[in-house]
């Protein structure tokens, strides 16, 4: 099959900035009463990374009580709104106007909307009225990769299609102030909000295509990480390290895939991860046999805007091809960990 071509990137965040230190003495105001582990957990405010991040609603509206209801109606505007506006930067940068679009990719884990996202969006944006929609849920922050090869593998099948690729989530809208639990505490320290989009096909002037793309789903791991689901919202669920368990099994997992792919680790040049958080970037550096350090982009992108799920290792390459591209020798591989417990990894590669 023709590889599908990356034509365009975009990205878009909501315009309420909310600094990691006003983020702790919102959480400790709210918490440390009623959480005797907190002051215990609180480092981790400091330690992840995180200078801001922006979220989808001013800040006043997280100190009110929310319900199923509220939550929903806040993800469907403003959802809608960062779809349109990734998906115009992605189109503007691959030249192409949104009547162009023959499919649309919809990756999206932190709200329910239906109809969905691309469907809210389309008379906005443009779309045509016959455009293929696919909307996905549950990915978590393995949806940036997982969307991406869902694209290309598309694009690839009909030679000549023009897929938009779209993912949006707003983490913040699971913060809770019911859950008095670790897993709430560090996702109040980690999570924040945007999205990203592309546009592949296999025709185009770009020399960076998705070659290959695989996943890794490690067994009895279906508690690693994922929603708790309760009348008023999702609810994160970390049940186990992350960081740990990359340390003991992605090596061998990131190896497998390569095999797959038919293409030797030794020969990937510098991978581009999804940051979950600074702890699960050392943990990739180390398990990657990468000297410290490496992983800059990732740790900028995370200092930026915390950790927004699926589109933050979008935002990862979007920041390294902005700077100095990608190696025209060698492939690249993307990689990202989400729910299931999943690696998802996609190659790309320089093409004439």
């Amino acid at each position: 099959m023709i590889p599908a071509r990356l034509l365009g990137l975009g990205r878009a965040t909501p315009p309420h900035c909310l600094p990691q230190g006003d983020a702790q003495s919102w959480a400790r105001a709210r918490f440390a009463d009623r959480f005797p582990a907190f002051e215990r957990l609180a480092p981790v405010f400091a330690n992840a990374g995180i200078a801001e991040r922006r979220i989808a609603m001013p800040v006043e509206w997280y100190l009110q009580p929310q319900d199923w209801a509220t939550r929903t109606a806040a993800y469907r505007t403003v959802a809608t709104e960062l779809f349109v506006a990734a998906a115009r930067a992605a189109l503007d940068a691959a030249g192409l106007l949104p009547g162009a679009i023959d499919a649309v990719v919809t990756i999206s884990s932190t709200g329910i909307a239906t109809p969905s996202l691309e469907a809210l969006a389309h008379a906005e944006l443009g779309l045509r009225a016959d455009v293929t929609r696919v909307p996905v849920f549950g990915l978590g922050c393995a949806g940036g990769v997982s969307g991406l090869a869902l694209a290309a593998r598309l694009a690839a099948a009909q030679p000549g299609t023009r897929v938009l690729l779209v993912a949006v989530e707003l983490c913040s809208l699971s913060f809770r102030d019911d859950m008095l639990s670790k897993s709430n505490i560090v996702a109040t320290a980690l999570f924040g909000d945007g999205a990203a989009a592309a546009v592949l096909s296999t025709h185009g002037a770009s020399q960076i295509a998705v070659t290959a793309a695989g996943e890794h789903l490690w067994p009895a791991t279906l508690d690693v990480m994922g929603w708790d689901v309760a009348p008023a919202g999702f609810g994160v669920v970390f049940a186990q390290s992350i960081p740990a368990l990359v340390a003991r099994h992605l090596r061998s997992a990131y190896d497998g895939l390569c095999a797959r792919m038919g293409v030797d680790p030794q020969a990937i040049a510098r991978p581009i991860c999804h940051p979950g958080g600074a702890k699960v970037i050392e943990a990739l550096e180390s398990s990657l046999d990468l000297p410290t350090g490496t992983l800059d982009a990732e740790r900028a992108v995370l200092a930026d805007h915390g950790n927004m799920s699926a589109p933050t290792v979008l935002f990862v390459l979007d920041r390294l091809l902005s700077a100095n591209g990608l190696p025209h020798d060698r492939p690249s591989a993307m990689l990202a960990l989400g729910p299931g417990f999943t690696l998802s990894m996609a190659l790309l590669a320089p093409v004439a």
